[in-house]
C-alpha cells in the first residue's frame, strides 16, 4: 500500500510540474501584456506590470471587437461547413458500395499529401472569378473540401458503426436519411466534436489564407489584426501580447468544455474488442 501511495504521489507531482511548465509560457504572455512596450526589451517579466489599461485601450481602439467577431464568424461557419461535408463523404465512403469508391478514397488520401500552398494561387483566382474576393468567403469556403476531415470520418464511421445496425434499421423500414439522422449522427458525436474542435482551431489561427485574400481592414481576422497592431513607426509588442491573450480565451473555453469528448473521438476505434 505504501509503495502504491508513493507511486501515486510521485505521479501527481510529475503531472503538476509538467502542467506548470506547460502553462508558464501562457502566464508570461499575459504578464507581458501588462507592461510598457519598451520594458519588454529589458528582460522577461515575471510580475505583472501597471500598463494593462493603456495596452487594452490600444487594442480596443484598433477595432478589436469587430475583428474578433470576424474570426468567430469564420470559425463557426467553417466548423459547420467542414463537419457537414466531411460527415456525408465519410458515411458514403465507409458504408456504401458503389463503383469508384476505392478510387475516391485514394483521391482523398492523395489530396491530403498536397501542400496547401501549391493550390493557393489557383484558389485565389477562383474566388475572384466568383466575385467573393477580399471578403470572408475565401477563408470559409476552403473548408468545404477538407480531405483530412473526410479521411477522419471514414475511419471513425468504419470502426464505430456496425453494418448490422444499419441493416436492422433498413429491415424495419427506416429510410436512408432517417438512418443517418437517427442512428449514425448520435453515434458519431465524439468524432464530430473532435473534428469540430480541430477545424475551429485551424480556422481561428489561420494566417496565410487571410493574408493573401483579404486587403480591407474591416474583414481582418485576428492573426492579421495582431500582426498589424501598432503605429506607423513603432511596433507595440505589449499590446500584441495582450491581444494574443484575449485571442486564446475561446480556445481555452473550447478545450475545457469538450476535452473529454475530444479525447474520446481521437481514441475511438483504437481498441477493438
Amino acid at each position: 500500500m505504501n509503495a502504491a501511495k508513493t507511486a501515486k504521489t510521485l505521479m501527481w507531482i510529475c503531472l503538476v510540474v509538467i502542467s506548470a511548465l506547460s502553462l508558464f509560457p501562457f502566464y508570461i504572455m499575459i504578464v507581458m501584456g501588462t507592461h510598457y512596450n519598451e520594458d519588454l526589451f529589458k528582460g522577461i517579466p515575471i510580475a505583472p506590470g501597471g500598463y494593462l489599461a493603456d495596452n487594452l485601450k490600444t487594442v480596443m481602439s484598433a477595432d478589436f471587437m469587430g475583428v474578433y467577431l470576424n474570426s468567430l464568424i469564420v470559425s463557426v461557419v467553417s466548423v459547420v461547413l467542414a463537419t457537414l461535408t466531411s460527415t456525408l463523404i465519410g458515411y458514403a465512403l465507409a458504408k456504401f458500395e458503389f463503383r469508384g469508391r476505392k478510387a475516391l478514397q485514394t483521391f482523398v488520401v492523395l489530396t491530403m499529401m498536397v501542400p496547401t500552398q501549391v493550390g493557393l494561387i489557383g484558389y485565389i483566382i477562383e474566388m475572384r472569378n466568383l466575385g467573393v474576393g477580399n471578403t470572408l468567403w475565401p477563408v470559409i469556403l476552403v473548408w468545404a473540401a477538407f480531405p483530412f476531415g473526410a479521411f477522419f470520418m471514414v475511419q471513425f464511421i468504419r470502426d464505430s458503426i456496425p453494418n448490422d445496425l444499419l441493416e436492422c434499421a433498413r429491415i424495419d423500414g427506416c429510410s436512408e436519411p432517417g438512418i443517418f439522422v437517427r442512428i449514425v449522427l448520435p453515434i458519431m458525436k465524439p468524432g464530430l466534436a473532435t473534428l469540430a474542435t480541430l477545424v475551429f482551431l485551424w480556422s481561428w489561427n489561420n494566417y496565410l489564407l487571410p493574408l493573401v485574400t483579404i486587403n480591407k481592414s474591416e474583414w481582418y481576422t485576428l492573426p492579421i489584426f495582431i500582426s498589424n497592431l501598432g503605429i506607423v513607426h513603432r511596433t507595440d509588442y505589449a499590446a500584441r501580447m495582450l491581444a494574443l491573450s484575449l485571442t486564446t480565451v475561446p480556445v481555452l473555453i473550447l478545450f475545457v468544455l469538450g476535452s473529454k469528448t475530444f479525447m474520446k473521438g481521437l481514441t475511438a476505434g483504437a481498441v477493438k474488442g
